[in-house]
């Protein structure tokens, strides 16, 4: 990559700022960026527009080529996905040969019915470019309709449509302005569906009957506070409709008979502060039971029964015990089968528990380094469950685990052309954090590459909201591997890899545990020969770019580069302003600094406040105007005001998607595949002599 010469323009501000008080950084003095608050000014738009144009001079399109045409060999241009059954039928995917997405398919005796195909939506009337994602897809119970909904620009919020099966036409009513998740009713003539206020939160479920025009559609529940945010699912055994509020922390549910659609929502166990539930529903005399899982009790969780008739807490009755060192996380009904998800040892593992006889069953992976989930199961009354495995180094394969025997038989394993995960290795290693904390790492590199500090390093990390991150197979890291890169994911504190406890100890005035943990990963890496010390990349999304943002400020010497994508960078500003998309529900994460206390600690790490003095490490921040979870102006200013207090001409460069794009980047295949070549590009560069 070509030494990024020369210097951006500085921002100027316009003449005319948004109105309100001044902002005021740390250090007591007035944001001289405040003002990119609004994407819409001339000046904001000029400044983006000035930052992509240096960015896209400044990137070698040989080496980006180079890195997308091995990412995109390696992917099969036709594949069918593992199929599920649901109502008697059979679904899947498939992705056809130079098509950007998968086509949703229906198989029959008459061969193969394609239900939806994302890519004909990019010639949509409503499609003014590239961009297209799904919110729902949503077959009704009699196989006759397809709800679907889509987004043409990025922001999360859809136009609801449903499709006549039979014909393959959509019909003419469309809903605009919903969310995620939608539920059908057992009469398939109605269905429920979430709403999102103005600031993207979801906030009402509303029902809708087919053949009726939407002002006729009726409000089924509304959350007031403010923290809460609505889901809509039916159970597996399509008995119920569960509408789901819940904030970081705590979470109430409401059930409606799906053969009832319109009889009021009654309240399963009303919401308690801190206290969390999450239900389904297994068929039996007098209307079955609810298992739910729960940490009423019990740190990382139990799972107790309650009767249809009366699942309140006054009737649950044990039936997994609380574990200081197992986290359950869920549990699924198949029949007479509950599957448990839970984490041991930094590790998912699937427990299957005979309804009957109480007798349990474990499904483990091969050891910590390799990841284990549920496929899609949407069958209730299936014999075995699908499950996916896969590593660092693995693509994924899916087994069926027969319920009653726990046999596993092979179903797929991805292919993936001129790959051979015999030339490679995965482990797992631990880092003590300052605390003495002992933080798991994976790392995979090729075989022969040895622990003599030598190898350059690639860390990942997030670290937010008890999310995981676990190992998982990217067509991307052969070829870093390949290049002599240890690649290695720091399961930091705030994550959930470790437990309940694992993310309440890196939340609120614990969060400093996040950044400190993956520091220590860095060094551990160091110190343990698997990674030069003055080659070590960074890399993170989101929460995670706030990770990045904060090591840069907080151990600048470490990296040779680092990658903030789309990071939350302005903590305490962002956190200030209840006026900004979700700020409000993440006060449970990060706290709410309108407690000077509170403040204070936050501003301790927000990378804004706290750019680093002397020489830096080459710096990759991206950010999307249509993103509605990290606002665009975040990385805007904090690349703003690096440049302004850079003094050792380091390398900064900032990628602004200025046309349709997500907050996780594009949405096709092959369009996520060159974007990652990019990202590729400036960290292979990086530690070849590029910063």
């Amino acid at each position: 990559m070509p030494h990024a010469t020369g210097r951006i323009p500085p921002p100027i501000a316009p003449r005319s700022l948004p109105g309100g008080p001044p902002a005021i950084l740390a250090d007591g003095e007035p944001d001289p960026y405040a003002w990119m608050r609004d994407r819409d000014l001339p000046a904001t738009r000029d400044y983006l527009a000035a930052e992509r144009a240096y960015y896209d001079r400044h990137l070698d399109p040989a080496l980006r080529d180079e890195l997308a045409a091995e990412l995109t060999a390696r992917v099969l241009a036709a594949e069918d996905s593992v199929s599920w059954r649901r109502d008697g039928r059979t679904y899947f995917t498939r992705t056809v040969p130079g098509r950007e997405f998968e086509q949703f398919c229906r198989a029959g005796d008459d061969g193969d019915q394609v239900l939806l195909d994302v890519n004909l939506l990019l010639g949509d009337p409503d499609c003014a470019g590239d961009y297209v994602a799904l919110g729902v897809r949503e077959v009704s119970p009699d196989g006759r309709l397809l709800a679907y909904s889509v987004d043409f620009d990025g922001d999360e919020v859809y136009q609801l449509r449903v499709r006549d099966l039979a014909s393959g036409a959509d019909l003419a009513e469309r809903i605009d302005g919903t969310y995620y998740e939608l539920a059908w009713a057992a009469d398939s003539r109605s269905f429920f569906y979430t709403v999102p206020d103005p600031l993207y939160r979801p906030h009402e479920v509303w029902l809708h009957r087919l053949g009726t025009p939407r002002d006729q559609d009726v409000l089924v529940f509304a959350e007031r506070d403010e923290r809460f945010d609505l889901t809509v699912r039916s159970t597996r055994s399509g008995a119920y409709v569960l509408i789901e509020s819940a904030s970081l922390d705590t979470t109430e549910t409401l059930l409606i008979p799906a053969d009832r659609a319109t009889q009021p929502p009654v309240i399963l166990e009303p919401r308690r502060a801190g206290r969390e539930y999450r239900a389904d529903h297994g068929d039996g005399p007098d209307g079955g039971e609810f298992y739910l899982v729960t940490n009423d009790g019990a740190v990382e969780y139990r799972l107790v029964r309650a009767a249809a008739t009366a699942p309140g807490r006054a009737g649950w009755a044990e039936v997994i015990g609380a574990s200081a060192d197992t986290r359950l996380v869920s549990a699924g009904v198949f029949g007479r089968y509950l599957v448990v998800e839970q984490r041991h040892g930094g590790a998912t593992q699937l427990r299957v528990v005979d309804r009957h006889s109480g007798e349990q069953r474990l499904i483990e992976a091969r050891g910590p380094e390799c990841s284990l989930a549920l496929a899609t199961n949407e069958d209730y009354h299936a014999a075995a469950v699908t499950v996916c495995t896969q590593s660092l180094i693995d693509p994924p394969a899916w087994h069926d685990v027969d319920l009653a025997s726990g046999r596993w038989e092979l179903r797929k394993r991805r292919e993936v052309p001129g790959y051979d995960p015999a030339r490679y290795v995965t482990a797992r290693i631990a880092a003590p954090a300052p605390d003495g904390t002992q933080v798991p790492v994976t790392i995979a590199y090729r075989q022969g590459t040895r622990p003599d500090g030598t190898a350059p390093c690639l860390l990942y990390g997030y670290g937010a909201y008890e999310s995981c991150i676990w190992p998982e197979f990217d067509v991307a890291t052969p070829s870093l591997l390949d290049r002599g890169f240890v690649y290695a994911v720091a399961h930091v504190r705030g994550g959930g890899e470790g437990g309940r406890a694992w993310w309440l100890n890196g939340r609120l005035d614990r969060k400093r545990n996040t950044f400190t943990d993956f520091i220590a990963a860095a060094g551990a890496l160091a110190d343990s020969g698997w990674a030069a010390p003055d080659r070590i990349v960074s890399r993170g999304l989101s929460a995670g770019g706030l990770l990045q943002g904060a090591v840069f400020s907080m151990a600048p010497r470490r990296w040779r580069a680092v990658v903030a994508e789309v990071p939350f960078v302005d903590c305490v500003t962002t956190m200030l302003d209840p006026g900004i998309p979700l700020t409000i529900g993440e006060w449970d994460e990060w706290g709410d600094p309108r407690d000077p206390a509170i403040r204070a600690y936050m501003q301790s790490y927000s990378p804004y406040d706290n750019v680093p003095a002397g020489p830096r490490p080459g710096l990759l921040v991206t950010g999307s105007l249509h993103d509605p979870r990290v606002l665009i102006h975040e990385p805007a200013k904090w690349v703003a005001r690096l440049r302004a207090t850079d003094t050792s001409g380091s390398r900064l460069l900032f990628r602004p998607e200025l046309g349709a794009g997500a907050h996780v980047g594009p949405a096709g295949r092959y369009d996520r595949l060159r974007y990652e070549a990019e990202i590729l590009a400036f960290i292979v560069d990086a530690v070849t002599g590029g910063v």
